[in-house]
């Protein structure tokens, strides 16, 4: 009964679809992460190009993802998602090739990780604001949000493990070869579906009074504002860590691309279990506790994994730094997806974005930067000290924070009268 209910959005064709196609794509993706950053490393052994590369690849979504939650609520939706998965084909094809012909430079390395990033500025708001048109019925929303959670986790878990084989038998070239195939489950599973005609179009606003608007929108909601804040904070000085990986299992552990590869495969269980632990959620109620809780989860694994020189132990905090910051990522989502007016979904996925990738490349910098200087491991410990300083803020913010939700989640129905967020 408990599984049946936490798969209850594949009830909805569409859904299904996506999901299918989509499963097959991440885990391609979760390679070419891998392999990307090992490549780095292999090529420089520079923990700073490592947060260069990091930084390239994600500075895009900074400057263009409140634009892009203008266009994104203009456009269809569905169609969007296709050019940007085609796009991203082309992108691991080139990297592909650059690689297996043994010409791929830095300088082309840092191209294609940037037009990446361009791609992902469109794609991650379209995707999210997509899920709710995917569902037939909007009470399957919160499941369909986490299944996504569980999905791109089931991937960042095989992913990673696939990737530390295929690099250590014949190179990084080949995983960025599947990647590129990956993307086409996900391409035919949004041409079979069957969506509605869009509706009428309404008089728009010109491009920066809409944007502008969105802005406003979230400014003046409390609990909106303050769960953007805190995963603002976290994607500065908490996900990053990522980036330091082929350091710590290089440097530290004294190991090659397989080590890292069951690091961030570790990671990804973690991960998996908190969507999991989301998906069997009947509700949305109590989701605020958690970002709060899996927030300071978050920053203690960070900490202790700085202070990691074993594999083994290290192995298990990844378990806690995946499950963590998936817990807090995809509950916020899925408060945020719960709250937002319909016509301003896409503004706001787009300033979720923003907060999500757009900080991070300002975080993978001063994380390279801060290795360079004083070690990965002393750069993992002071980002998870201000990552549960973050948690300690959230938690004391979150009663006021609840007086905005109440009323909207009693509106939806969702939280009947005397009980509490």
């Amino acid at each position: 009964m408990i599984w049946s209910n936490s798969l209850r959005a594949l009830r909805s064709r569409n859904y299904r679809l996506f999901f299918g196609g989509q499963s097959i794509s991440l885990i391609g993706t979760w390679m070419t992460r891998i392999a990307m950053s090992w490549l780095v490393y292999r090529l420089t052994n520079s923990a700073l190009l490592l947060g260069i590369i990091g930084f390239a690849g994600q500075i895009p979504a900074f400057f263009l993802s409140p634009l892009a939650g203008v266009w994104i609520d203009r456009w269809d939706r569905r169609r969007t998602l296709i050019w940007t998965q085609v796009l991203s084909l082309l992108q691991s094809g080139a990297l592909a090739w650059l690689t297996l012909s043994g010409t791929v430079t830095i300088r082309s390395l840092m191209f294609l990780a940037a037009f990446q990033g361009l791609i992902n500025a469109f794609d991650m708001p379209a995707r999210q604001s997509f899920v709710v048109e995917m569902v037939e019925q909007r009470t399957d929303l919160s499941n369909a949000i986490a299944l996504n959670s569980s999905m791109v986790n089931g991937a960042r878990l095989i992913g990673p493990a696939v990737a530390g084989v295929v690099i250590a038998a014949v190179g990084e070239g080949y995983c960025f070869l599947i990647d590129a195939i990956s993307y086409v489950a996900v391409v035919l599973s949004l041409l079979a579906m069957r969506t509605q005609p869009a509706a009428k179009e309404v008089k728009r606003k010109r491009v920066l009074p809409e944007m502008a608007e969105g802005w406003r929108y979230v400014r003046e909601s409390s609990a909106i504002r303050g769960i953007l804040i805190l995963l603002a904070l976290v994607s500065l000085v908490g996900s990053p860590y990522s980036v330091l990986m082929p350091m710590l299992a290089g440097g530290v552990l004294h190991g090659g691309a397989h080590t890292l590869g069951f690091l961030m495969a570790a990671s990804g269980v973690g991960a998996l279990t908190s969507a999991i632990s989301l998906a069997v959620r009947k509700s949305v109620v109590g989701l605020g506790k958690m970002i709060a809780i899996s927030s300071g989860m978050f920053g203690a694994a960070l900490i202790l994994l700085g202070l990691a020189k074993v594999f083994w132990l290290a192995l298990l905090l990844m378990l806690f730094t995946g499950f963590g910051m998936m817990q807090q990522m995809a509950a916020s989502n899925t408060i945020l997806q719960t709250i937002v007016a319909d016509d301003k979904r896409g503004r706001v996925m787009s300033f979720y974005t923003l907060a999500v990738l757009g900080l991070m490349p300002f975080g993978s910098l001063l994380a390279g930067s801060l290795a360079a200087r004083i070690g990965a491991p002393a750069t993992l410990i002071w980002g998870g000290i201000v990552c549960v300083a973050g948690s300690l803020w959230f938690t004391r913010e979150l009663p006021r924070l609840r007086e905005t939700v109440r009323p909207i989640y009693r509106t939806l129905g969702i939280l009947p009268a005397g009980i509490e967020t």
